[in-house]
């Protein structure tokens, strides 16, 4: 549970005046264990009637053998725990490892019981220290626990007459309501990024509560976030590349890699030259780099600067432009990393302009020229967007480019364009601008992820502020090479964008009349695809998806209109498709036979508190 600002600050004043001694959170030892029994006994036998009470005092259950406990100790003394069960090594086959299975069968709740499942349970604080930071501590704990191993999402049952702080803290109440004693409870359910999403406003006020405790966990109180952009398949070819050709059986449509292999010189100059280029440096600025894209493109060497893909790019410019008093604007749903960039290390103002899935999340020019006469410092297009595959004329946005404030810049990511059409890049229009800069990677469109090449183009003014910011060799020596032999191929690359408007066209077909998705229609080579609301969650598909070596995204964590029921899906080769489609739809029919019969209220006499 995290409470409000004005409760942290009341809690912290409260504590403040009972005691000068710090407050220890850490992993119950054996001592610890013995307390938690009698607490336990104390509160849920004697004061709340969960239990019948006992001689001995004390109060514990099978599950003991499993959980950790998270104790709050003073001096010796535990005032609080919170208990954690882990997802069964086993999958949980036969008796019931978490608690709620006492009261709901599997098959009934709407999400994975798969290895990144964690409960939360037996929240617990004495009555001297219920009114002090305790709770929070022990919630916060128990969060970074979890997700310091890998957890993704956290169940757990809580008291029904403060839903409404679970709600602000980003858990959904199921409608399972579970009787108990005196205390009715409802089970509830979130990610952990829908955690992190909904306590950021309130993390600067309890920051400095939680620092005034002694934190004695093997977990680091803070974790630097990084931003998630898929690649789980990896996990199953292996992430020390010990098993390579499992790529073959493993289908990756969880990230944007282009499904063609790149231009024939590409792959033969690599072949020739590989052990020479692997051993060789790079020459330091990739001159030969910047003279190829400036040829290509139609501007001046000075216009191109090369990194060694966007995200370099990205965090290079936008840490420099911008400061913690920026403001900026984004497209809501768009590619993760320029929120978390810009929220999360430069820590700006960021407003979000929200697309809507009435219109297929088009960019309506008229609500961002609306947007853009608020002066931001920055405005981030993504054209086409992801992961709606939605464009933008260049005539439209150079006009609100035209239009907008001169002190706003703007930063076009122009990843997928050449699957709209080379003719619809900004690059010229940046060069000729002095507050627009163009971003492209090489990676989706000339299928180069694997080698990392990418540049900017914008005016000579704002290319001059990075370049010597850039390190030398940014750019492998391969990479270099794959690059130049990639833009000297234009007809090949043509033709498989054409090839891929057709196989996105077939996939989004499958989709629609043998899965029963909703698919938007998009210009590049993925799709997005809303599932039913009445069936499974989207995490719930691609973990059962992700058994049957297909790995989808749930896109819900690209924007925050999206929801739980959102899936992108990248499109791959004709024959990849079909199974893509087959074990989705295999998938979906199993999980929606799980979900059809409606969830009762559980009713029971013994649970305790969670």
């Amino acid at each position: 549970m995290i409470l409000h600002e004005t409760q942290t600050k009341a809690m912290t004043s409260r504590f403040s005046n009972k005691s000068s001694a710090r407050i220890v959170i850490a992993a119950a030892n054996e001592n610890d264990r013995k307390q938690i029994a009698s607490i336990r006994h104390a509160t849920y036998a004697r004061e709340l009637g969960q239990h019948p009470t006992n001689g001995r005092g004390v109060l514990q259950d099978r599950l003991d053998a499993f959980n950790t406990y998270i104790v709050a100790r003073l001096g010796s003394h535990v005032v609080g725990f919170v208990s954690i069960t882990p997802p069964p090594a086993d999958g949980g086959n036969g008796s019931y490892r978490y608690s709620i299975e006492k009261y709901v069968a599997r098959g009934r709740l709407p999400f994975a019981f798969d290895d990144a499942l964690y409960e939360a349970r037996l929240l617990t604080v004495t009555k001297k220290f219920r009114r002090s930071q305790t709770a929070i501590l022990l919630m916060y704990a128990a969060l970074r626990w979890i997700e310091h191993r890998g957890g993704n999402r956290i169940v757990l049952m809580g008291r029904r007459e403060v839903i409404g702080l679970y709600r602000r803290t980003g858990f959904t109440p199921l409608g399972i309501v579970v009787h108990s004693g005196k205390v009715e409870y409802e089970i509830m359910t979130a990610t952990i990024g829908d955690i992190r999403s909904r306590i950021k406003p309130q993390l600067a006020a309890m920051r400095p509560v939680m620092k005034r405790a002694s934190w004695q966990l093997d977990v680091p109180f803070d974790e630097p976030e990084c931003c998630y952009h898929g690649g789980a398949f990896f996990k199953a070819i292996g992430e020390r590349f010990e098993s390579l050709d499992r790529r073959n059986s493993v289908i990756n449509a969880d990230v944007l890699d282009a499904w063609f292999d790149p231009s024939p010189r590409v792959i033969q100059a690599l072949r020739e030259h590989l052990p020479w280029l692997v051993r060789t440096s790079p020459p330091t600025d990739a001159r030969g780099l910047q003279e190829t894209i400036a040829e290509a493109r139609g501007v001046a060497v000075s216009n191109v600067l090369p990194g060694a893909g966007s995200s370099d790019l990205i965090y290079l410019a936008l840490r420099h432009w911008l400061t913690p008093s920026s403001r900026a604007l984004i497209l809501d749903p768009t590619y993760g990393e320029y929120a978390h960039v810009l929220e999360r290390v430069i820590g700006c103002r960021v407003d979000r302009l929200e697309l809507l899935r009435t219109n297929g999340y088009a960019v309506e020019p008229d609500d961002l020229a609306a947007q853009l006469r608020r002066d931001y410092d920055l405005v981030v297009l993504v054209n086409p967007n992801s992961p709606t595959g939605q464009h933008v004329r260049r005539d439209v946005l150079e006009r609100l480019i035209a239009e907008a404030p001169n002190q706003t810049r703007f930063w076009i990511d122009e990843t997928y364009l050449e699957y709209v059409g080379a003719d619809q890049s900004l690059e010229r229009f940046a060069a000729a601008s002095s507050n627009t800069v163009v971003c492209k990677s090489m990676s989706k469109v000339y299928a180069l992820s694997g080698v990392r090449a990418a540049y900017l183009c914008g005016p000579d003014q704002l290319i001059d502020e990075l370049r010597p910011l850039a390190p030398p060799w940014a750019v492998s020596l391969p990479a270099q090479v794959a690059a130049v032999e990639a833009l000297r191929d234009p007809r090949y690359y043509t033709e498989r964008y054409e090839q891929t408007h057709r196989l996105r066209a077939e996939l989004a077909a499958a989709l629609t009349s043998d899965c029963d998705l909703d698919v938007v229609q998009g210009t590049a080579n993925f799709v997005l695809c809303h599932l039913p609301e009445n069936g499974p969650m989207a995490a719930h598909v691609a973990a059962a998806c992700r058994k049957r070596e297909l790995f989808i995204r749930d896109a819900g964590n690209l924007g925050q209109c999206l929801g739980a029921y959102v899936i992108r899906i990248a499109v791959k080769d004709a024959a990849t498709n079909q199974r893509v489609v087959s074990i989705l739809s295999t998938v979906l029919r199993q999980l929606r036979g799980e979900f059809c019969a409606p969830i009762q209220p559980a009713t029971t006499r013994s649970k305790e508190s969670a």
